[in-house]
């Protein structure tokens, strides 16, 4: 478990399986998705997708961490995302979303990762393994921001499509 005045989020969790500059960056406030299309696209995705379900589903804000689709009821916690490029980052956020619910003694079932324009569902669920490596994932996420300046660029072919790419390659 993280330092109590330390709260990892489910983004940061994403973001430390994605590159740990845009981790570090966005955990100082240096944030550029409200400039980017596809982070636009996604959310679009998230509101109007599944509109006929959305009764069941609730928002959840716990450990500095906010759920958008939870099914209490069932127990079950739902991502939608808009494709599957990232998806261990994506398999990662929900896990860990999983796992603070049930630090939290919530009770949850399951994760479903949902990508409408592929039309496919993913079923997600907490094991021992990961329940040994999440706090890994936790206290790496707390190293990587408290470093005093920036990770160096490393050059992945997902930055293409990154909010951070012209930040990242402005020279």
């Amino acid at each position: 478990m993280t330092n109590s005045s330390t709260l990892v989020t489910g983004t940061q969790i994403a973001y430390y399986h994605l590159c740990h500059r845009k981790l570090w960056l966005f955990a100082h406030n240096i944030k550029m998705e409200q400039h980017s299309e596809l982070v636009a696209e996604g959310k679009f995705i998230d509101e109007h997708s599944y509109l006929k379900r959305a009764e069941r589903w609730q928002e959840l804000s716990i450990e500095g961490i906010k759920i958008d689709h939870f099914d209490a009821q069932r127990g079950i916690v739902r991502e939608v995302k808009k494709s599957r490029k990232k998806e261990n980052a994506h398999r990662a956020q929900l896990l860990y979303y999983l796992y603070v619910l049930e630090r939290n003694e919530i009770p949850v079932s399951h994760g479903l990762l949902e990508y409408p324009k592929l039309r496919q569902t993913e079923e997600v669920w907490l094991t021992d393994e990961n329940r040994e490596v999440i706090p890994l994932w936790e206290a790496e996420v707390v190293r990587v921001t408290q470093l005093e300046s920036c990770p160096g660029l490393v050059k992945k072919p997902i930055c293409k499509n990154c909010s951070y790419y012209e930040f990242c390659y402005s020279g």
